[in-house]
């Protein structure tokens, strides 16, 4: 027998309608486990078997029926590529029916198996009307043209028909690609962990994606714990590697069995990063009587975890029965998602099942109003084309930082450097240098609306600042503090430069063709504060007696003083002493040539050179050291490498 293809089959119907007698039938396992499952003949925990069909191998995992165990029976939906959905023909359909079919609905499998069971127990003519009230229910769903096959566990009918579809369903299964996430990042939900003596820590799931061996490091997440794969087992026989499609058992080592538990994933290391929000488009089940509304709070089922969480509708206020829409979900724990994944949601109370979707981006930035363009972005999420979805899962990300790495989880892209290389050099994205090493990466709009929060930014301050030709830089930092990527804000100075929007240096900023708009007044006394300044050398007067001298304006002269420096004609010594340019450099050359000479000055020399107090000689070389025209070397000073 050629390498059997793996896949993973599940079980859905209402509680005593023969599903897990029906497996038993098919492969000859008991998966009833618990004591208390076989005394009282119903199934309360995930069960599991395995049937080879080749090429196929189906690891089949068979959930409880009864309405008290949806969450455990959502739990072993996880990873299902076809289904098994079991209807007892005494009974036909019933509410759990009903409520499995619509989980499967919402995890959009490919294909599946309808048997009724307990056909011994019915006339023919009977079994003609629930086969029609089946057909009518599966009509608008995934199993409108699913084979309906009579069996019977007690008597054997039927049985090798149901493999015969089972197989037939494998072969509609395997087509649809899903083989294709063989070579995606490994990753598996787990719906157990306990202990084995002698081993340590073993958990169960259904494995999702990937492919693993013993000795591969992955990492447990939410939490990020590291762990080594010390054992493998799938079908209940030892293995040195586990993939896509197999029901596995892993020993892992490097943390306890009790720090896990259902809802926790295995994976690749740095695949999955939890996160408690999520953009997702929702699907409402036609059946319902009620609109979901902004707000709604739900349980969310995704993987193998129930979380609860806050739905707020994205450009709408409600998405009515049988309608999409999309939506973020606040979620009160952090959970692990990747795009497309299908999640189920129902009502905290009374707890049913009200729909469900595809997660479009597992960890993007908060939308709280969002616009027609971030909307664009969502729904471009859903596209077919990995470049359009690519592109859209930056500019959602906002500024929480991204790598190419990122695209399997976030956007499902695979072939990650050729789709990097497209859009970089379409122009769809663009790579800024920060250093020599480092570059971030921004879709194009997102840097053109950063770039003109940053104009809107600094023609307000213009406005509020109106003699000024520059603004301190780290004002405009500020702004911009919410960013988390701080470099964010260079990069989009940076652009508007290459644009020629702004001018900008270390410390100061402008927009291009903005500044100073001085009256008649504004002019002449700036020209007459230079003037006076020039006049007193360096004995100046300070800020109160500037304004002081001012006939008009007075309110305007500490803003005309910045203008002044701006401008080159002042220096701003300190926060209360302006000295004319030409002044201090002279004051320098002296400085300069004494210095030169004696190599070293006390203040009282300094004091003498200038021709000064010490009221102004010592603000004066404060200054100089700070721009290391000087240095200080205990009581004196020597010329600095700046001089």
């Amino acid at each position: 027998m050629s390498e059997l293809t793996d896949l993973i089959l599940g079980t859905a119907g209402h509680i005593d309608h023969g599903k897990t007698s029906l497996i038993r039938a098919v492969t000859g396992v008991e998966t009833d486990r618990l004591p208390e499952e076989k005394k009282r003949g119903i199934t309360i925990e995930l069960g599991y078997a395995h049937l080879d069909l080749d090429p196929f191998r189906l690891g089949i995992v068979d959930v409880p029926g009864h309405e008290k165990f949806v969450r455990q029976m959502l739990a072993g939906a996880t990873g299902m590529d076809l289904a098994l959905l079991a209807v007892a023909g005494d009974d036909s359909i019933k509410q759990q029916t009903r409520e499995h079919l619509d989980i499967l609905r919402m995890l959009d499998l490919p294909a599946g198996v309808i048997v009724i069971t307990k056909c011994d127990l019915c006339e023919p003519d009977w079994l003609e009307l629930v086969e029609d009230e089946i057909r009518q229910l599966v009509s608008d769903t995934f199993l409108r043209d699913a084979p309906i096959i009579r069996a019977s566990s007690h008597t054997g009918e039927g049985i090798e028909d149901v493999k015969s579809a089972l197989k037939s369903a494998a072969e509609k299964a395997a087509a649809s690609g899903i083989a294709q996430r063989q070579n995606a990042p490994f990753r598996m939900a787990i719906d157990r962990s306990f202990a084995i003596e002698g081993h340590g820590t073993v958990v169960t799931g259904s494995v999702n994606s990937g492919r693993i061996a013993v000795g591969d490091q992955l990492e447990v997440q939410p939490g990020s714990t590291s762990v080594r794969v010390r054992g493998i087992q799938n079908h209940d026989e030892s293995s040195d590697r586990a993939h896509r499609g197999q029901r596995a058992a892993i020993n892992i080592a490097g943390v306890h069995h009790l720090e896990i538990e259902r809802g926790h994933e295995l994976a690749a290391v740095g695949h999955l990063k939890p996160s408690r929000l999520l953009t997702v488009k929702i699907h409402v089940l036609s059946q319902m009587k009620k609109a979901i509304r902004d707000r709604t709070r739900v349980r969310f089922h995704v993987g193998t975890a129930e979380l609860f969480g806050n739905i707020r509708l994205l450009g709408t206020d409600a998405i009515e029965p049988g309608e999409s829409g999309l939506a973020q979900v606040y979620l009160n724990e952090e959970a692990v998602t990747v795009w497309n994944q299908p999640f189920v949601i129902r009502l905290q109370s009374p707890v049913v099942t009200i729909g469900g979707g595809r997660v479009l981006h597992p960890s993007a930035a908060a939308l709280k109003k969002p616009t027609e363009q971030q909307l664009s972005f969502v729904e471009a999420m859903s596209s077919g084309s990995p470049d359009e979805r690519a592109a859209a899962s930056i500019y959602l990300a906002n500024d929480t930082g991204w790598t190419r790495g990122d695209w399997p989880r976030t956007a499902g892209v695979v072939d990650v450097d050729e789709t990097y290389e497209r859009l970089v050099a379409s122009g769809e994205i663009k790579e800024i240098a920060i250093s020599q090493t480092r570059r971030i990466v921004l879709q194009q709009e997102q840097l053109a609306e950063l770039s003109d929060r940053v104009v809107k930014t600094l023609t307000r301050l213009h406005e509020a600042f109106p003699l000024r030709f520059n603004h301190p830089r780290n004002v405009l930092e500020v702004e911009f503090a919410y960013l988390e990527q701080k470099e964010l804000l260079s990069a989009a100075i940076d652009h508007l430069k290459k644009e020629k929007k702004v001018f900008a240096n270390v410390n100061t900023i402008a927009l291009v063709g903005s500044g100073p708009k001085l009256s008649k007044g504004q002019k002449e006394l700036l020209g007459d504060l230079i003037v006076q300044l020039k006049a007193a050398g360096l004995k100046t007067p300070n800020l109160k007696e500037l304004q002081a001298s001012a006939k008009k304006n007075k309110d305007s002269v500490a803003e005309l003083l910045t203008l002044a420096c701006e401008n080159g004609d002042l220096v701003k010594v300190d926060d209360d002493m302006y000295v004319h340019a030409g002044v201090l450099d002279e004051a320098k050359e002296k400085l300069r040539t004494a210095l030169t000479e004696q190599g070293g000055l006390a203040m009282t020399d300094i004091r003498q050179i200038l021709d000064t107090s010490r009221k102004y000689a010592v603000p004066v070389c404060e200054y100089l050291d700070r721009i290391e025209f000087t240095l200080r070397q205990g009581d004196q000073r020597v010329l600095g490498p700046g001089a």
